[in-house]
């Protein structure tokens, strides 16, 4: 019998893979169709939603995936908004590049470019 904790960490991680499946999908969407229509941001969006809705929504404690889940509601309250397709595209992309970058900017360190490891030389 497993635990509640693996059984907790079994279904955040779940939320977690469905909430970038959906992000992903969106965005390539975005980035990829010639004719962006808003009928067709919002049949992607419902697509996508049915994917996500299947999976149990959990609590987040990290920051990146708040920002995620924060990502994904906008894109969702993107389809009732009266904006126009290239703006909603512009923003979303804009804040998604955002979001990978504070993810790249942990993940790599070059400190071979910050100066205060060659004070000692002088």
């Amino acid at each position: 019998m497993a635990s509640q904790k693996v059984i907790d960490n079994s279904n955040r991680l779940r939320y977690v893979r469905a909430l970038e499946r959906f992000h992903k999908s969106i965005i390539s969407y975005l980035q990829n169709t010639a004719e962006l229509s808003e009928s067709g941001y919002a049949k992607k969006i419902e697509s996508s939603l049915k994917v996500l809705q299947k999976v149990e929504e959990t609590s987040l404690y990290k920051g990146d995936l708040q920002d995620l889940q924060k990502l994904i509601f906008k894109m969702i309250n993107f389809v009732d908004s009266d904006k126009d397709i290239s703006e909603i595209k512009e923003e979303l992309i804009y804040t998604s590049n955002q979001l990978e970058k504070t993810k790249n900017a942990r993940r790599y360190k070059k400190d071979k470019h910050s100066q205060s490891k060659f004070d000692d030389w002088e």
